[in-house]
């Protein structure tokens, strides 16, 4: 497409605006590691919550939703939408434990919760497989949305877009540190919001699409527009709802919505000037991130439903495409080239925020992994933070060109999101219980994540298409989560002494610490009149009553959209109810 003058204004100012934001804060991020990674640990939850909505408001999170449309129809979506009940539970059970801990990043927890030379290996070991693999595995999903957008919109190579939409992530990331990515995600996710939501309204409005009426009555999308998938239809309703949320949500590591909070939502809460701020900085990104966000990439995604029926219409309105890269996910993009210009600038400028946003976190929250779980700790203890700075800065930059090569060879984000997912599955009921069960040890989570990458690598290079793919996740929760408990009980528990520092750390709830709470009483390291029983059940209470208030939000959206006024207006005021009790359950906390 031939971009105007004014088109490309918008994306040079965008560029110049997310490099000053890098600039100013160049010289305070890098004073010391914890500036640089943690931002100080003085940021409010609502920046932290933007930025944690911005991170997952990725390039590739439009592209995969209209995968999911297309091919699923609406509720396609409850493979991601499940994963908000992993979202509510870290906001109400987790967030204030991960704030307690004062610790730099995540993995720092396994050698503050176990002990010996397994903890640290197994610190190590997570720095380079969630660092590094996972971590490249993930911007790479993202650098292909963008070579995506760059063929579709701008007719330029894959190598040439990742080019120019990696080298400014790359410097302000590099030189600004976490404070400048949250303050450059802040204004990113605003450019982000306005673009896709004007695309959205211009798109629906096109002749071809005539509006929303009309698009909800089209042969085309009627049938694409439940919220819930067909009960008749067995392996759509077993496949598309009930395996998401009776078993992906807790069974799977998916970065952004890990079981027990991980990555780099940990990173944020950890920067929070205190408990409180971490939580309601969590809380906002689950509202945002589930509830007010989804709809215009839907619309969006229906529309092409009628301008682009099928994979081959699409081919013949894009010739020079690569015919490698051209799946229902690629739709996105098309409808894209639809607009007027100036507003096509906008967009394209809202797109690259997206794409920036996320690498930019993932290239920081990477590269704490490598400098304080692995560099510091086992290459260079004696570090000075000038250093550990530099070796952040490099590292930043050697992991922006591992996704970029790694992204030449994806083809499609929705394969590359069950891969992810497969490959932590079974993992994550070990995360949310190693706060409540003392006797799970190192050795639990080495072999959970061993057994669950075998697994994965199983099913997908060496019997692959034997087992449907909710099949293979069912198979592959069950296999991992059986391993790691039988090594949980062959192998030694944590020692008393690091098991009791934990307890009086944090302050879990009681329950499950029994004979570590009597131990550290008999010998007096722990009082018994200052046990924390805890909250859970009021905890619990809470988290059901936020899922079920950003459903609701979700699906009185919905109901709007559709035409459907009245059930709406119900929907909306079941979502009032619901917001009434989540505030005095915060009250009662």
């Amino acid at each position: 497409m031939q971009l105007t003058t004014l088109d490309w204004g918008f994306i040079a100012a965008f560029f110049i605006g997310s490099m000053l934001i890098g600039l100013l804060v160049a010289r305070q991020s890098g004073k010391s590691a914890s500036d640089f990674f943690l931002s100080g640990r003085n940021m409010p939850w609502w920046l932290l919550g933007v930025s944690m909505v911005a991170t997952t408001f990725s390039a590739d999170t439009p592209n995969l939703v209209t995968d999911i449309v297309r091919k699923d129809g609406v509720s396609g979506n409850w493979v991601w939408w499940a994963f908000l009940i992993t979202g509510m539970m870290t906001v109400f059970i987790y967030a204030k434990l991960w704030r307690r801990s004062g610790i730099v990043t995540d993995l720092e927890f396994y050698e503050l919760r176990y002990s010996g030379k397994q903890a640290a290996f197994l610190r190590g070991f997570r720095a380079i497989y969630l660092g590094v693999i996972f971590n490249v595995l993930i911007m790479a999903t993202v650098c292909l949305a963008a070579i995506k957008i760059g063929s579709t919109l701008l007719g330029i190579s894959p190598i040439q877009t990742l080019l120019i939409a990696s080298v400014v992530t790359v410097i302000y990331s590099a030189i600004g540190g976490l404070k400048g990515i949250i303050l450059t995600d802040f204004f990113q996710f605003i450019i982000a919001m306005i673009g896709t939501i004007w695309a959205a309204v211009v798109i629906v409005n096109l002749p071809e699409i005539g509006g929303l009426e009309n698009l909800m009555t089209h042969k085309n999308v009627v049938g694409k527009l439940d919220f819930f998938p067909d009960f008749s239809n067995t392996e759509a309703f077993i496949s598309l709802l009930i395996i998401p949320l009776a078993v992906q949500w807790w069974a799977a590591y998916y970065p952004g919505a890990e079981p027990g909070g991980g990555g780099y939502i940990v990173q944020r809460m950890l920067a929070a000037k205190d408990e409180k701020n971490a939580v309601a900085a969590t809380l906002l990104f689950n509202i945002a991130h589930y509830a007010l966000r989804p709809w215009p990439w839907i619309i969006i995604a229906l529309c092409s439903l009628i301008v682009f029926p099928d994979l081959d219409s699409i081919r013949t309105a894009f010739p020079n495409v690569d015919a490698s890269v051209v799946d229902d996910d690629l739709a996105y993009s098309a409808m894209l080239t639809f607009l007027p210009k100036g507003l096509l600038g906008i967009v394209i400028a809202s797109l690259i925020a997206a794409f920036m946003s996320t690498i930019s976190t993932h290239l920081n929250w990477g590269s704490s992994y490598l400098v304080n779980d692995f560099y510091k700790r086992f290459m260079n203890p004696e570090a000075t933070e000038k250093q550990m700075v530099l070796i952040g800065r490099l590292s930043t930059v050697a992991l922006m060109i591992l996704a970029a090569v790694f992204a030449l060879f994806l083809q499609n984000a929705k394969e590359a999101f069950g891969i992810i997912v497969l490959m932590g599955a079974g993992t994550g009921l070990l995360f949310i219980l190693r706060w409540f069960w003392w006797r799970i040890n190192a050795y639990s989570e080495l072999a959970a994540m061993i057994i669950s990458l075998l697994v994965a690598i199983t099913f997908k290079f060496i019997i692959p298409g034997t087992f449907s793919s909710h099949v293979e996740l069912i198979l592959s929760v069950l296999i991992t989560t059986v391993g790691w408990i039988a090594v949980t009980y062959m192998t030694a528990p944590v020692d008393s002494n690091t098991l009791i520092s934990f307890y009086k750390l944090i302050k879990p709830h009681s329950y499950g610490w029994e004979p570590v709470i009597n131990q550290g009483v008999k010998e007096q390291k722990i009082d018994r009149g200052a046990i924390n029983v805890g909250q859970l059940p009021t905890e619990v209470l809470g988290m059901f009553i936020g899922i079920f208030l950003v459903y609701g939000i979700l699906f009185t959206t919905g109901l709007f959209l559709y035409g459907k006024t009245m059930m709406g207006f119900g929907g909306l005021l079941i979502s009032l109810v619901l917001l009434v009790l989540l505030r005095q359950s915060f009250k009662k906390q």
